[in-house]
């Protein structure tokens, strides 16, 4: 029997279309569409359809498809920050997410004090993090700018911070959203050689990207999202070529 962690069944999300709230006479003149738009559903969009996928302990599966294609509402149920508006998202371990890095520092605190404070909000105890902020601080190459207020930071030297504070943090599920394609050629290699350590250990990886050679290079497994549905499923350099071949210029 798998050690299952991620159970996605049938999932739906519904959010409410967008549209700027007509005046008194607009409404009155357009009574009858916004009735028919009503009827129809229109009122609302579905960002996932009917998505069921499972993913096993120590598995690195690879999420790709366009902008829009339900990519990131996807990764907000693992995360749990929404609910399905039908089915079940069960996700059975602690979720470690390497999304927009960086985005939970404060910038009137230092870098060192930003890892402390990240540590314990991804689950280390601040005795933990302080065994291990020598390492956190030494593969982020931040060297004395670790002790300065991260408002004098740059986008890349977020990234390498906060980076390696998630990656220390003994993660079960890692949850990545493009961190592999930010910073300098340098530190992505880096990062993909730490993430594949990571994976050969044992972490559960889910992974979105647009860079398709490092879906194929890090992941067991691809899924294509159209649209919010699974448009195909199976070993990356399949489902790569499938998606390639949909958004080709004559495709």
């Amino acid at each position: 029997m798998s050690d299952r962690v991620i159970e996605i069944d049938h999932v739906w999300k519904k959010y409410p279309s967008q549209r700027d709230r007509p005046g008194f006479k607009e409404f009155f003149v357009n009574f009858p569409k916004w009735i028919k738009r009503q009827a129809k559903g229109d009122g609302h969009f579905h960002a996932l359809r009917d998505v069921t996928l499972r993913i096993d302990r120590g598995e690195s599966v690879g999420i790709i498809g366009k902008n829009g294609a339900g990519k990131s509402t996807l990764l907000s149920l693992m995360l749990g920050t929404i609910l399905p508006s039908q089915g079940r998202a069960n996700i059975m371990d602690r979720v470690t997410p390497l999304l927009e890095l960086g985005g939970g520092f404060h910038p009137d605190l230092t870098g060192r004090e930003n890892v402390i404070l990240n540590g314990v909000l991804l689950g280390l105890t601040r005795e933990d993090i302080l065994q291990k902020i020598s390492s956190i601080v030494a593969f982020s190459e931040m060297g004395e700018f670790v002790d300065v207020p991260v408002r004098t930071y740059s986008t890349g030297m977020y990234v390498r911070l906060a980076f390696s504070v998630a990656i220390h943090t003994d993660p079960r599920i890692l949850i990545i959203d493009e961190v592999l394609s930010v910073g300098d050629e340098g530190f992505q290699k880096k990062s993909k050689d730490a993430m594949l350590r990571l994976i050969k250990g044992g972490v559960t990886t889910v992974l979105v990207s647009h860079n398709l050679q490092a879906i194929e290079e890090i992941c067991d497994r691809a899924i294509w999202l159209d649209h919010g549905e699974v448009a195909a499923e199976g070993k990356p350099g399949a489902v790569i070529g499938e998606y390639r071949k949909s958004v080709a210029p004559n495709g």
